[in-house]
Formats: structure tokens, C-alpha cells, sequence
């Protein structure tokens, strides 16, 4: 999927990701979708509330190792 943005948020634990994730969408616009790179095993379920909280889509989460790949749309 393409995206507008990466954040690399790899080595951060949890609540780095979600507030630099936070920051970046701020930064964004409306439609435009953000690739975060993490390796802190809570993200997923972080990255969900988030989403939620927010209204932000979390368009997929995919692990591969231990490293997590989310794309989130700005709403």
C-alpha cells in the first residue's frame, strides 16, 4: 500500500511510538496514510486504542520477526 510518511519508532517502547505517531499525523493531511516501523511488542494493541481514541484508521498491522509494520489514514 503507499503511503505519505514513515515513522520509525524501532528500539522506542511504549508510549514513544503512539506520541511520535501522534505528532507525525498532526503533521499530516486528511486521507494521507502513515507507515510506523516498531519493535515494542505492545504496540499492537497501543496502536488500536489509538486508533479508536482518535478516529485515525488503522488500515493493517503486520509482524514479521519482531518488528511491526502499521498503516495508519490521518482522518
Amino acid at each position: 500500500m503507499e503511503y505519505q510518511k514513515e515513522l520509525d519508532a524501532r528500539g522506542l517502547n511504549c508510549p514513544l511510538p503512539i506520541l511520535k505517531a501522534k505528532k507525525a499525523l498532526a503533521e499530516m493531511e486528511t486521507g494521507e496514510v502513515l507507515r510506523i516501523l516498531a519493535t515494542d511488542s505492545g504496540s499492537v494493541r497501543d496502536f488500536q486504542a489509538f486508533a479508536k481514541q482518535t478516529g485515525n484508521a488503522l488500515l493493517s498491522h503486520t509482524q514479521n520477526g519482531l518488528e511491526f509494520t502499521f498503516l495508519m489514514r490521518r482522518k
